[in-house]
């Protein structure tokens, strides 16, 4: 007789058959990576937390914008798949940096702060732009607290958009030894 798989959703990923032969017992259904797959992209994994250098929304033409993200550990959560306990843990491994003049980078570094941060753009004319940043996870489960297995898949998931905004600047010597990057 055919059972529905059913994700944490509710949504019915797949089907299993359970048949029970006289004299055998039953094998438990099988976890498959393909229910992995699907489980994984149905969980809610977070948007990673943008960070614009300098602050306070604003930036200058031609001048080294850094970006970064803080948000690089390992999330777990649990879900259960043929009445089994799946341990899934999503890592963040590659970062698309949307830089709302229409050219984007993807990157495996998160960037850092100014001045040894390595996600830098230079916007090229003024006004107002709307950079963000979509994290893709990798993952890997493991069935009833076993070992760990690779998702065969990754999760791509988007970032908002942050309001900047790009201003023309002209250099002017003044005292002080005062830094943009707050």
């Amino acid at each position: 007789m055919p059972y529905d798989v059913i994700a944490p959703d509710g949504e019915v990923v797949g089907q299993t058959c359970v048949t029970d032969a006289p004299g055998e017992p039953a094998a438990p259904p099988q976890v498959t990576p393909g229910m992995v797959v699907r489980a994984f992209k149905a969980l809610a994994w977070p948007a990673s937390e943008l960070t614009i250098q300098p602050p306070r929304g604003r930036t200058a033409v031609n001048f080294d914008t850094y970006f970064f993200t803080e948000d690089t550990a390992p999330i777990t959560r649990e879900v259960r798949l043929l009445g089994q306990r799946v341990t899934i843990e999503a890592t963040p491994s590659e970062f698309t940096w949307q830089w709302g003049d229409t050219t984007v980078e993807t990157t495996a570094s998160p960037g850092g702060p100014h001045p040894r941060g390595d996600v830098v753009h230079q916007y090229r004319s003024k006004g107002q732009v709307a950079p963000s940043l979509d994290t893709t996870y990798t993952g890997r489960y493991r069935v009833n607290g076993g070992p760990w297995a690779p998702i065969p898949d990754t999760h791509t998931v988007p970032g908002p958009a942050e309001a900047l905004e790009v201003v023309e600047v002209r250099p002017t010597l003044v005292g002080g030894t005062g830094s943009a990057y707050g």
